[in-house]
């Protein structure tokens, strides 16, 4: 009878020193912050049966006293939000907490990976294939003054061999605007109006879209307009809901609709029907630039008379230190004032291929590049090996590690 009544007092009490400090806790916690009424009513509710408030009214609560500040940290993560494949692997430091007797413990193992992180050759000499470390300087084109007082470009130094090999590396392997160019989507079966107008067709789909894309865009037009196929007079009588229809795939499809409407029109009537045979009657067309304009007129009507200067051209150009220009408008002219006439064709060609496969937008593979091996190209990035460690956690049951301290008691009373 006793035991019993001590068991029951001490259970009392137990429970009523649970309620208190409970009490003390919110207490502390609820110091600082703003409380509403419907928070204060929670706090009362809590303190007096000791369970929790509803779950519906708990989740009111912490929206009306946290919508500002999440609305604000969400604003700024999605402002400042990076792909995490660009960081590397790191071990973020753990707070440590006080463990019950029944949480299981962890033991940590380090095991090491391998990362690999890029840099540029001004940090990180690149080593050639002899083994001697090589740093590449820009060495664009020069304006001198000759004798006469007449200004003299000197194309830059090494350009030819930096030429060769690219060309060389051009030969390896097949880019999508060797099968799918503009210059290789007109049919050869129609009569050489309808291709050359065919060819501008592709080269104004081209804007902003990729080979592929833009090949199937006018595989679309060749084979579902009425027989013969892709010619001015069928442009002119198709709908235009239908020809956005067709060549939907394509960046900016709805303006390139407007564009090929209504350069349909103006070539019936200013140009008898065929496109134009100058560069400022291309240029006069809507939707069409100058890159368009010097493409068209060395694709369709065989005559070379500038350089079309593209977003590959533009990019490469510049990494290589030819120059050191912000619009393709000024790489082609200084491309033009130093660059041998009969390479205006092919440079087109040769380098956006070269930026499909080796030196891309993003991630260029300088590795497999001859240019970076021969310490050739500035703009080289080298690859190095960084070791990282992760952590590996092991549990350990509770009753092991409470055994474990319970033992190391007793070894320090004795």
């Amino acid at each position: 009878m006793k035991l019993n009544v001590g068991a029951a007092a001490r259970k009392k009490s137990v429970k009523h020193g649970g309620s208190a400090l409970c009490d003390r806790a919110l207490q502390k916690s609820a110091i600082g912050r703003r409380q509403t009424r419907s928070f204060a009513t929670s706090l009362q509710a809590f303190s007096a049966d000791g369970n929790s408030p509803n779950k519906t009214k708990d989740a009111t609560i912490k929206q009306e006293d946290f919508t500002d500040d999440d609305s604000e940290l969400s604003s700024l993560a999605s402002s400042t939000a990076v792909d995490i494949e660009d960081f590397p692997i790191e071990i973020s430091p753990s707070r440590k907490r006080k463990r019950e007797s029944d949480t299981p413990a962890t033991t940590l193992t380090s095991i090491s990976t391998r990362t690999t992180t890029r840099s540029s050759p001004r940090k990180a000499g690149l080593k050639a294939e002899d083994g001697t470390v090589k740093k590449a300087r820009r060495q664009p084109a020069q304006k001198l003054y000759n004798e006469a007082g007449e200004v003299e470009i000197h194309a830059p130094k090494n350009w030819e061999e930096m030429y060769d090999s690219m060309k060389e590396m051009r030969k390896r392997s097949l880019a999508p605007v060797d099968t799918m160019g503009c210059e290789t989507l007109a049919e050869e079966r129609v009569s050489p109006r309808d291709k050359r107008f065919q060819t501008l067709i592709a080269l104004m789909l081209s804007s902003q879209t990729k080979d592929t894309t833009n090949a199937i865009a006018m595989r679309r037009l060749q084979s579902e307009l009425p027989v013969p196929g892709l010619t001015l007079e069928n442009i002119l009588d198709v709908d235009p809901v239908r020809l956005n229809e067709m060549i939907y795939v394509v960046g900016f499809h709805n303006n390139k609709t407007r564009y090929i409407k209504a350069t349909a029109v103006i070539l019936r009537d200013s140009f008898a029907g065929d496109i134009p045979d100058t560069i400022e009657g291309l240029i006069s067309l809507p939707g069409v630039g100058p890159k368009m304009a010097y493409l068209c007129l060395s694709a369709a009507w065989g005559r070379t008379e500038g350089i079309g200067v593209d977003v590959h051209v533009h990019r490469i150009t510049n990494l290589w230190g030819w120059h050191k220009t912000k619009q393709p408008e000024e790489t082609r002219a200084a491309l033009e004032a130093w660059l041998p006439r009969e390479k205006w064709h092919e440079i087109n060609h040769l380098l956006v291929g070269f930026g499909q496969t080796i030196c891309l937008p993003v991630g260029r593979r300088c590795g497999e590049c001859t240019l970076s091996a021969k310490g050739l190209c500035p703009s080289a990035v080298a690859q190095k090996i960084r070791v990282t460690k992760k952590v590996k956690k092991e549990q350990v049951s509770g009753a092991h590690l409470q055994g474990l301290e319970m033992q190391t008691v007793k070894e320090e009373l004795l």
